[in-house]
């Protein structure tokens, strides 16, 4: 049965508490939850992140799309030696000791971790490798990253460009007769100033990513087929504003 709003939240990061108080907004009843993606890497709650996405799907028809943070750990699982070096500075530590321990990327050779990973976690690992990467709503799209704006059709956008396009998405004229709904971009970056994490509303696009585990916010997006019903944002106040993307 379509529901009559659709609740969208963006990049989570490992950010738990903020997840949590955004959740207590949704509707079962009302709304069609979109997970914009990146649940995991650079915030430290990343597995309780992972689990709870899964367990929303599963039980509640959540869409969850796959980011490109989800990517590079499933990349990292299966070519570990290769990936760890770039995993671990785009935030795979944190996701590696949440779902084993602190200290294991230290610990363990990346080879040893990938492997008590995937013992440990093989349904969570299942239900990643088969996110998709986006969902269309009523006359709205929604997408981790973006699209490929100058291809006569959008689905013709390469699964890379779904998860890691920025300013080809940003700057070209949206003409897919939809309104875009994206993550991956943090909003104080698309505002050009670095502090502002409000929605970024231009040419039907519309990008939800506050920064929040960078000391920015988290925000959840309630839409109705004719625009924006509800902007919830709650900022991170555990640590200093921290811009980075």
């Amino acid at each position: 049965m379509n529901k009559p709003f659709v609740y969208a939240i963006g990049d989570v990061h490992g950010s738990y508490d903020l997840f949590q108080k955004l959740l207590t907004h949704y509707d079962l009843h009302l709304h069609q939850l979109v997970l914009i993606g990146d649940l995991n890497d650079r915030g430290p709650k990343t597995k309780d992140c992972l689990l709870l996405g899964m367990k929303l799907v599963k039980e509640t028809g959540a869409i969850y799309l796959r980011g490109n943070h989800e990517e590079y750990f499933l990349q990292f699982l299966q070519e570990p030696e290769d990936w760890y070096p770039s995993y671990l500075r785009n935030g795979g530590r944190e996701t590696m000791e949440s779902l084993l321990h602190p200290g294991a990327a230290e610990e363990y050779s990346p080879t040893e971790i990938a492997m008590m990973i995937r013992s440990r976690y093989r349904e969570l690992v299942d239900f990643l490798c088969n996110l998709p990467l986006y969902y269309e709503w009523e006359n709205y799209l929604f997408v981790h990253a973006g699209v490929d704006l100058t291809k006569k059709d959008w689905r013709d956008t390469s699964p890379r460009d779904f998860l890691w396009i920025r300013e080809p998405f940003h700057e070209h004229k949206n003409r897919t007769g939809k309104t875009i709904v994206f993550g991956h971009t943090i909003t104080p970056l698309l505002h050009g100033d670095m502090q502002t994490t409000d929605l970024w509303i231009q040419d039907q696009k519309i990008g939800i990513d506050g920064g929040a585990v960078f000391g920015g916010s988290m925000h959840g997006v309630v839409f109705d087929p004719i625009g924006i019903i509800q902007d919830i944002e709650y900022q991170n106040n555990q640590g200093p504003w921290q811009p980075r993307d």
